[in-house]
């Protein structure tokens, strides 16, 4: 008799504490952005304020960070929230189709052009455009946006009527704009036109007191979509989550989550052992894999930072602040995997 009351109280406690868990991740969904870090809640502020405005956004951030969450969000709070959000990846596009893709086309504009094709720009009239991945457009077609951006008017490829848009204009990117002006790679009047009011997308790195909730949030998501009851996480599955550095931000905590229910075969998730990189614990000495595989990751991933730190490792902009390590721990790193950081001091 004792040990069944012992085991019921056992299984109310555990369906109590879930279902705190999930108040606690409803309390933290802001527009599908979830989390109540300091850096987050100055973001969701920000929103707050400009979502009324009609005002241009220039939202930056690393990769991975839910910067098309932020449009999104800005535009549900907005007046406009009744009409389109109109999303464009400027990368995705090639250079010379972005034009039509952005102001529509007339009939015989080019070989192709079999009928008229409305644009972006006139399926978000009176609507919210977001142009993600801005610092990608070519130098013409940064001419053509300045043009929308001051006069609120286009023309499609091929034809010479005037379009009059009302449109509010949402960018992103996750390059630094200031540096791709001052290089030349990037117009100033147009940087300033979109920098009306600039909201920057924090790094996973610098809200880890989210994470717990985030891995809720998804678990809670994708077993829910895969038919899979999980009720507790592993303790050292959480630690290990909350010490990794997360180079590809939330989108890459997203995917480990996803695979990790995929594998999940009891109530309690946990994460195979390697599933992280070992030399990712900021408090960790580098670590540096034995298998080739995971050492050309660990070799692009640190090149690739260094990169966009022309070789820099210490200071707020360095490489080792970017990967939410040590510097001494990265220096140490550079030279187990043999990078010539020097290289990357004269690219721009």
């Amino acid at each position: 008799m004792a040990y069944e009351e012992i085991k019921a109280l056992k299984e109310q406690l555990q369906s109590e504490n879930s279902l705190l868990q999930d108040e606690i991740v409803q309390r933290s969904i802001y527009e599908e952005i979830v989390g109540s870090s300091a850096s987050l809640r100055s973001v969701l502020t920000a929103i707050d304020k400009v979502a009324p405005t009609d005002s241009t956004v220039l939202v930056t951030g690393e990769t991975g960070t839910g910067k098309e969450l932020i449009a999104h969000a800005i535009h549900r709070r907005s007046p406009r929230s009744g009409r389109a959000l109109v999303k464009v990846n400027c990368a995705a596009l090639p250079a010379e189709l972005i034009a039509s893709e952005l102001f529509g086309h007339e009939k015989g504009a080019f070989t192709g052009a079999l009928q008229q094709r409305i644009g972006r720009f006139e399926t978000a009239h009176s609507g919210t455009i977001f142009l993600d991945e801005v610092g990608e457009l070519t130098p013409d077609m940064q001419i053509s946006l300045l043009r929308v951006l001051q006069e609120k008017e286009f023309e499609r490829v091929g034809g010479n009527k005037t379009i009059r848009t009302d449109v509010r204009v949402i960018a992103a990117t996750n390059r630094n704009l200031e540096r791709e002006v001052a290089d030349g790679r990037f117009r100033t009047d147009l940087y300033y036109r979109l920098n009306v009011f600039p909201i920057r997308a924090s790094s996973l790195r610098e809200r880890s007191d989210d994470i717990p909730i985030l891995v809720e949030y998804f678990i809670s998501r994708f077993a829910g979509r895969m038919g899979k009851r999980i009720r507790q996480i592993d303790k050292r599955t959480l630690d290990a989550l909350q010490h990794y550095a997360w180079p590809g931000n939330i989108r890459e905590l997203q995917n480990v989550i996803e695979r990790g229910v995929i594998l999940a075969d009891s109530e309690v998730f946990r994460l195979e052992g390697g599933t992280l990189p070992q030399q990712s614990n900021p408090n960790a000495e580098v670590a540096v894999s034995e298998s080739q595989n995971t050492r050309d990751q660990q070799k692009a991933r640190v090149e690739a930072v260094l990169r966009e730190t022309r070789g820099r490792v210490a200071g707020p902009e360095g490489a080792a602040a970017r990967l939410g390590i040590p510097a001494s721990t990265l220096e140490s790193q550079i030279k187990v995997l043999k990078i010539n950081k020097h290289v990357f001091r004269g690219l721009s």
